[in-house]
């Protein structure tokens, strides 16, 4: 087919959600970009077989209009369109059917890959005309470029191996900075290493990237930020779930402060950072502002029933006063919900997360996340009762909880964020910040930022956390559900089973401890 074609036309598309009311979740500005996108936006090469490539990129959550869809009513007499549906998560993964059902009717072809069917058992809908990559990109993006090309794509690809042993990063193509006034702030995601050596069984990060810690070359890296700079990117958001467990975070950082990179970022680390002062000292003086932690709870009996031995409530004051003392604002992750919790338990975290004053704290409901070890328990013992996968967003109540009701947490969660930011809560913050002698005007001011732009996402009734704010309706599920279930057989997918890891990953996994840094190292 190749040899008719004059083009290869790549869409990489993040896709929304649909929320209770069957809207697409979008926002006129984005808390975070997405990383996925741009990275395998830069994967793609100038040309395929010889043929040119010519690159979209969507993040759906942000967008203005429903342009990407015309891309695809209008696919080119000499060009091949495939797009890439990427980063799909659990409750995004009806979206991505309904998209990719969409781009296949229309006469592209469609590939879905991310967390859901890494980890989930999607073979129910394969060899519907709709492929499935159960890999990382690396692994498989050059096949599936090939057979697009070739008009020949398999049903799934990545069978054999979910990882790649060792990362091949490209250096990042940013966005435009049309595309970057979307978001709060002018972004880039950027992945500094993938895998998490902890087991918590709740978390699907395990299941996605490994607990092999896996680190891409400082060089690549730099290159990246150099090149983001160059674009007008005013802040980077290192995704990485343990920056601090990155073997080569040292030599990353001391090169950042090196190259006059000069980039304010965000790093999400693990708690075990708190032993490691010289480490949060050299994150201040190379641009890190804003640092995000899993703490999740304040009982140490909670966090090891979920396998989380790595967080001492004890020492949480602790970290957020390193922090603070080295300018980096930090942010707590704070779970709701857990098994053996009770709604007085929740309201005792809440106050001690108040004494702590972080200066901002996310809550999120305990959820069963399709892929992990919890959902695998749970669904076994018939404690699941969400059967919309739309749900699965850490949002509400999925599973039998066995004291609170699913009403009764929803308002939980809104009274635990409306106490933290509201107006007392704030200012008793700020207080608290300047009286241990932190927080410069403009930090005080971002903070009432913060809490105004959550605040905006309660009236509207969102969760703070779920893309952005000023929410816009511009599609509906009905517009897709019926061709969804002639193409796909559900209109609902039945809740998945958990795709098990093959005998080689689960080998590499079990290095993970000998891939290690020791990081407990005095910085010269």
């Amino acid at each position: 087919m190749s040899r008719d074609k004059n083009k290869l036309r790549v869409i990489v598309w993040k896709p929304s959600k649909y929320n209770r009311d069957g809207f697409v979740e979008m926002f006129w500005r984005g808390f975070m970009p997405n990383s996925t996108v741009y990275y395998i936006a830069s994967m793609v090469p100038l040309d395929v077989d010889g043929v040119p490539t010519e690159v979209h990129s969507v993040d759906e959550y942000v967008e203005p209009n429903l342009k990407g869809l015309e891309l695809l009513k209008n696919p080119g007499v000499d060009t091949v369109t495939l797009v890439l549906l990427v980063g799909v998560q659990s409750h995004q993964f009806h979206r991505a059917l309904d998209l990719a059902d969409f781009a296949v009717r229309h006469g592209s072809h469609a590939v879905i890959g991310g967390p859901h069917p890494m980890t989930c058992d999607t073979t129910m809908l394969q060899g519907r005309g709709v492929s499935f990559s159960l890999s990382e990109a690396e692994l498989v993006l050059p096949a599936i470029l090939h057979d697009a090309l070739h008009g020949e794509l398999q049903a799934v690809y990545g069978t054999e191996q979910r990882w790649q042993r060792e990362l091949q990063s490209p250096v990042l193509i940013p966005p435009s900075k049309k595309i970057q006034r979307r978001y709060v702030d002018r972004s880039l995601g950027v992945y500094p290493a993938r895998g998490c050596p902890y087991s918590c069984t709740f978390c699907s990060v395990i299941k996605i990237s490994g607990q092999v810690v896996r680190t891409v070359p400082t060089e690549t890296i730099i290159q990246t930020l150099k090149r983001a700079k160059a674009a007008g990117v005013k802040h980077i958001v290192f995704t990485s779930d343990n920056f601090n467990k990155n073997p080569i975070v040292f030599e990353l950082l001391e090169a950042m402060i090196a190259e006059r990179i000069n980039l304010s970022f965000f790093v999400q680390c693990d708690t075990q950072v708190g032993k490691q002062p010289e480490l949060i000292r050299l994150l201040g003086r190379a641009g890190c502002r804003h640092m995000f932690l899993g703490f999740e709870s304040f009982s140490r009996k909670v966090l090891l029933e979920v396998h989380k031995t790595q967080n001492h409530p004890e020492d949480y004051p602790k970290i957020a006063q390193l922090c603070h003392k080295n300018s980096i604002q930090v942010h707590f992750s704070n779970m709701i919900g857990f098994r053996s919790q009770t709604e007085a338990d929740i309201w005792e975290h809440l106050e001690k997360l108040m004494e702590v004053a972080p200066d901002v704290a996310w809550f999120y409901i305990v959820c069963m996340i399709p892929g992990t070890e919890d959902y695998k328990r749970y669904l076994s013992e018939g404690l699941i009762t969400e059967p919309n996968l739309d749900r699965y967003d850490a949002s509400c109540l999925v599973w039998k909880h066995p004291s609170i009701s699913e009403q009764r947490i929803q308002e939980i969660l809104l009274a635990c964020y409306k106490r933290f930011y509201g107006i007392k809560g704030t200012q008793q913050r700020v207080k608290k910040l300047r009286a241990e002698g932190f927080g410069s005007a403009a930090w005080t001011r971002g903070m009432h930022r913060d809490s105004f732009l959550v605040r905006l996402a309660l009236w509207q009734g969102m969760h703070p956390m779920a893309g952005g704010f000023l929410r816009r309706k511009l599609d509906h599920v009905d517009n897709y559900i019926k061709e969804r279930e002639k193409r796909f057989g559900f209109r609902l997918v039945p809740l998945p089973q958990n795709l098990e890891l093959s005998r080689e990953d689960e080998a590499f996994n079990r290095n993970k401890k000998l891939q290690l840094p020791v990081l407990e190292v005095t910085y010269a």
